[in-house]
């Protein structure tokens, strides 16, 4: 039978508050991580000054390995990646995607319009691009990375009705 509408958007809302959770927590890691390696956190000193991009290479690749637990484990945790090798193959290639698309925002704001001040690094990367590589993931995760191996299939029930055309067959 075909799930309901209402059952559908229940199911979706409980998939987005498990994403977006899971999220959050790589988010808390991967804005942390990058600030604190760009910008140092009082007397620690910045690991990567001047290399914005690279900070964020690097707190974005910390925080992967946080999702992929999180989404394997407790948002996905009911779907297939067929494999544990070509789950982590297509996750990693998807989080790749996401990395670029979160750094775009912030190389044109440091390299062409050399605005490099610490709010604009944070708004570029952090809330521009990351917003916009969420949105990609989101859609990529739930069709190629953790595929609904469980879709609903349309039941065809044939009816028993007599024949209207006589069976020369007898």
């Amino acid at each position: 039978m075909k799930e309901s509408f209402s059952a559908r958007m229940r199911r979706l809302a409980v998939e987005v508050f498990k994403f977006l959770t899971v999220g959050g927590l790589g988010y808390i890691v991967d804005v942390g991580l990058s600030n604190v390696l760009a910008y140092g956190l009082g007397s620690i000193p910045p690991l990567l000054e001047g290399s914005p991009i690279k900070a964020k290479i690097v707190s974005t690749i910390i925080a992967m390995i946080v999702v992929w637990i999180g989404n394997k484990l407790w948002t996905y945790g009911d779907r297939t990646t067929d494999s544990n090798l070509r789950g982590i193959l297509l996750f990693a290639a998807v989080n790749l995607a996401g990395m670029a698309i979160s750094v775009i925002p912030l190389g044109v704001t440091w390299y062409l319009f050399d605005m490099r001040d610490q709010l604009t690094y944070n708004i570029s990367t952090n809330i521009i691009g990351v917003g916009l590589a969420m949105i990609f993931r989101f859609y990529a995760y739930r069709t190629w990375v953790f595929k609904d191996a469980s879709r609903d299939a349309e039941v065809v029930v044939e009816l028993d009705e007599p024949r209207t055309v006589p069976d020369d067959r007898k």
